[in-house]
């Protein structure tokens, strides 16, 4: 599809080393667009960006740190000369438990990695370059933030205001920038190992689709939404899970016992 050429766009993909984010700088710079990967560690950004190859390079940064993302903006737009598409991936996942059990150490990192991040570097790619030349910007939400689950509700909360915080930017920067989110299910990753290494055949029987996700599902939706095939798009949340938020799907496959 012609509308899914980046030829000449420059992408900063947050949270790239590895997983979601390494991936969705795969399917950029396949795409034809440039991509600046960050990642904590210099070291890791640098093995990334050698993975993606071509004109890819890596950044360290801490996502929450804003000095060092003002410097990452500047250091794009020097090397490629524009910033026409962001991907806020970066995320963490530091609190496990009832969400009272929680101390503000961990509220505080949760939030300001998953919140405030995107927030900090939306603001900057604006006032650096897409407000006054367009661009996209796509959120890496979850699931978790539109449903309920046992221990990982703090993190789950911060997806939720993820997820508003992506309709009220579409609608403040609009019509120059839009601004999408995706919602990956559980999705063969670090962060999620939890959530699928020990029971990942039950997990997979019990999904509509068949299987847990993999980085690429992720990565091929980023890669659409900020392509000029999603011209139309924004404030919206994909939702990519393979149908796991429909529920156990076994009891409604052909010729399942229902017990009737």
């Amino acid at each position: 599809m012609a509308g899914l050429d980046l030829s000449g766009r420059t992408a900063v993909v947050t949270g790239a080393s590895r997983g979601i984010g390494l991936a969705i700088a795969q399917a950029i710079a396949a795409a034809g667009g440039n991509v600046v990967l960050t990642s904590r560690s210099q070291e890791a950004a640098d093995a990334a960006a050698a993975q993606v190859g071509g004109t890819a390079i890596g950044v360290g940064v801490h996502a929450v740190d804003e000095e060092a993302a003002r410097r990452c903006v500047d250091l794009t737009l020097e090397r490629f000369g524009s910033l026409d598409i962001l991907v806020n991936n970066a995320g963490t996942n530091p609190a496990f438990g009832p969400v009272i059990d929680q101390d503000h150490v961990r509220f505080a990192k949760t939030f300001d990695v998953n919140v405030w991040a995107p927030v900090l570097w939306t603001g900057l790619a604006v006032r650096a370059w897409m407000g006054e030349h367009g661009g996209a910007v796509v959120n890496t939400a979850s699931v978790g933030g539109m449903t309920f689950e046992a221990n990982i509700g703090l993190y789950n909360a911060s997806k939720a205001a993820l997820i508003h915080l992506t309709k009220q930017l579409a609608l403040e920067l609009s019509p120059k920038v839009r601004v999408n989110a995706v919602a990956p299910g559980v999705v063969r990753t670090k962060l999620a190992e939890a959530l699928w290494k020990d029971h990942e055949q039950a997990l997979s029987a019990a999904t509509a689709l068949g299987r847990i996700g993999e980085p690429a599902d992720i990565a091929s939706a980023v890669a659409f939404l900020v392509s000029d095939a999603a011209s139309w798009i924004t404030g919206e949340t994909m939702v990519i899970d393979g149908g796991q938020l429909l529920g156990d799907a076994i009891p409604f496959r052909r010729g399942a016992d229902t017990g009737v």
